[in-house]
């Protein structure tokens, strides 16, 4: 049983796919609503939504192109120690919803899914390989906890986002009339 459902639809641009639902999130019901993440901040900052959206808003992300999803869905979490990441779902969804890029919102989930495809471990931004025909990503955690980590060379969490929004581009029609 999932702590929370997959967000998905039809013609998807990204992906998002996390670790694990933080504590907090799964209390709330709704992904990335642990204080101080700023996924969505991120997004609007970045044009990949129009407004700032919350998490109590997590089920509009398919009219804009966007999806949610985690490599570990049966648990919650406030660590990445010990967790079963489930990879052979995430080729399934991939392959049945055939996003343009999956972007994994932690290195961590990068490493994990990179290591059980066979690929070496990605470093922030785009990776070399692909699954099920989708690009993959890796950005650094919108966490509240990875504020001052080191950005791979770069100087903010942000520029990685931008980068991903400016390879992803706007749809050119709502995603509900695709």
């Amino acid at each position: 049983m999932s702590v929370l459902p997959d967000i998905l639809g039809p013609s998807l641009r990204i992906l998002f796919c996390g670790t694990a639902v933080g504590e907090r999130s799964a209390q709330r019901g709704h992904y990335y609503a642990g204080p101080g993440n700023d996924f969505w901040r991120l997004l609007h900052d970045t044009g990949l939504t129009p407004g700032l959206l919350s998490p109590d808003d997590d089920l509009t992300l398919p009219t804009f192109g966007l999806g949610l999803s985690d490599l570990v869905q049966d648990v919650a979490q406030s660590h990445d120690r010990g967790l079963s990441f489930d990879v052979p779902s995430l080729v399934e969804k991939l392959a049945l919803y055939e996003p343009e890029w999956v972007a994994f919102t932690s290195k961590r989930a990068g490493k994990a899914a990179a290591h059980a495809l066979g690929h070496r471990p990605p470093a922030l931004g785009p990776a070399s390989w692909s699954i099920a025909e989708c690009k993959v990503f890796v950005l650094p955690s919108p966490s509240g906890a990875n504020r001052r980590a080191s950005y791979d060379g770069r100087a903010t969490r942000l520029s990685w986002w931008q980068e991903l929004a400016d390879l992803a581009g706007q749809p050119t029609t709502p995603a509900s009339t695709r």
